[in-house]
């Protein structure tokens, strides 16, 4: 059955096609197919005439909730609106794609209530949601049920969704920010994170800490390939053929799940008890700003960088030290020789290698730990950092340092182009080269949805 988001991708993009279709016929601009907007309202309104009358929506849409339909077309208008100001140039970061149909297999399942009666149970083991009643939580709600009851908290919606082979609830509350104090608010430290070490601590007192990595992937990873071996055996989907999986294949891919499952799971807690431990802690924290994405580029580390979780200790030490400790959070740049400076007198090696792990000065003789040596270079940043925005979320910045080979502008994210006659013979260029080559130039253009 064709949901919300799907019919919505479908009925907006319908619109593009046509009147791409119609400007090959040489059709007036005047005259082509108008645009179909995909503002939420928008659909909103055409879905409730069309879920009516369509044979698609009209014999199952009044079993459901209203609100699973409305999180399907909101989802599809933010989708809209993230490629359209990334095609234009109004949006920062990766530029988005057209939205596009996704298979179920493969999206997370969830849905967001917002009216009805959404309530915590005097029970603490209870929550009451609309269409779905009554329903017992594994955790319970005590905490969050003294503030709604105490008048403190208020909430606004609830989503509901399946990850990690659970149905979870969580709810979006008002409430007064309670801003917990630091044990050391003076205190400064700078965390170097590792693959050998999950993460070296040093303050600006002199404490030095070591966290472990747990490696839970590399761990499992016996029991991962045993699991994986398994489901191989058995028949599997095939979206080519339309073949569906057998009974045996769906409960070995269940075992492996399981064992992914409990993989995020203990990387997610490692990472919380760690994140909250230094954010309560220190009252000012300096971080690294590391290149995860071109990390995990290199295919001997890539396993081990993403079972640490770099990109996700810094996303949770940016919200709890802001929103509920209200302490610094400060990102040292990028090209900061944080491991090839001395600690000691602040000299810097011209090279390092990765394999060498102690750093031996060649100008005081200090001869420290390389990981212990960046953690005490970065908590020596904090006296000289720029203050932020103040914004939640927001990272004060270290002073700029110049960079390495006079790469003072962004390196080029493209491959450079093959030369006409490398590795083809004749040495002819294939048309979609040619196009590919002149699409390379810069050129002014107005938006073009497609």
């Amino acid at each position: 059955m064709p949901e919300p988001a799907y019919w919505a991708v479908g009925w907006v993009t319908a619109s593009w096609w046509q009147r791409r279709a119609e400007e090959t016929y040489g059709v007036a601009g005047a005259e082509l197919t108008e645009w179909r907007p995909w503002s939420l309202p928008a659909l909103r309104k055409e879905f409730n005439q069309a879920k009516k009358t369509d044979p698609r929506f009209a014999a199952w849409w009044e079993e459901n909730s209203k609100e699973a339909y409305n999180t399907g077309l909101a989802n599809a208008s933010a989708a809209f609106d993230n490629y359209a100001k990334s095609k234009s140039g109004k949006r920062k970061g990766v530029r988005m794609g057209a939205p596009r149909f996704k298979s179920k297999r493969k999206a997370r399942l969830s849905c967001r209530f917002t009216t009805g009666t959404i309530r915590l149970e005097a029970s603490g083991r209870h929550v009451t949601l609309p269409r779905l009643g009554t329903i017992r939580v594994h955790e319970p709600t005590a905490k969050l049920l003294h503030r709604v009851q105490a008048g403190r908290a208020r909430i606004l919606s609830a989503t509901v969704r399946h990850e990690r082979g659970r149905w979870l609830v969580a709810f979006q509350v008002e409430t007064a920010r309670d801003i917990r104090r630091v044990a050391r608010p003076d205190v400064a430290v700078g965390i170097d994170l590792g693959i050998k070490t999950l993460a070296v601590t040093a303050d600006s007192t002199g404490e030095i800490h070591t966290v472990p990595n747990p490696r839970h992937l590399s761990t499992a990873l016996k029991q991962l390939r045993r699991a994986s071996r398994a489901v191989s055996r058995r028949r599997g989907p095939d979206q080519r053929t339309g073949r569906k999986p057998s009974r045996r294949w769906e409960k070995a891919n269940a075992r492996r799940n399981k064992v992914h499952h409990r993989v995020a799971n203990l990387r997610a807690d490692a990472l919380h008890k760690l994140t909250t431990s230094v954010a309560g802690q220190y009252g000012t924290v300096v971080i690294e700003d590391l290149n995860v994405a071109g990390m995990v580029k290199n295919r001997r580390l890539a396993r081990h960088i993403a079972d640490a979780g770099f990109g996700e200790i810094r996303r949770q030490l940016t919200y709890k030290t802001r929103q509920r400790h209200a302490t610094r959070i400060i990102a040292a740049d990028r090209w900061f020789p944080s491991s090839k400076t001395c600690s000691g007198c602040g000299a810097v090696k011209a090279k390092l290698p990765l394999h060498v792990r102690t750093y031996a000065c060649d100008v005081c003789g200090l001869v420290i730990d390389r990981d212990t040596n960046a953690a005490r270079n970065l908590a020596a940043l904090a006296a000289t950092a720029v203050t932020g925005t103040g914004v939640a979320g927001d990272q004060d910045t270290a002073p700029a340092v110049s960079k390495p080979r006079g790469a003072d502008h962004k390196t080029r994210t493209t491959r450079p182009r093959r030369k006409t006659g490398t590795g083809r013979a004749g040495g002819a260029t294939l048309p979609h080269q040619q196009q590919k080559e002149a699409g390379d130039r810069p050129q002014a253009e107005p938006l073009k949805l497609w």
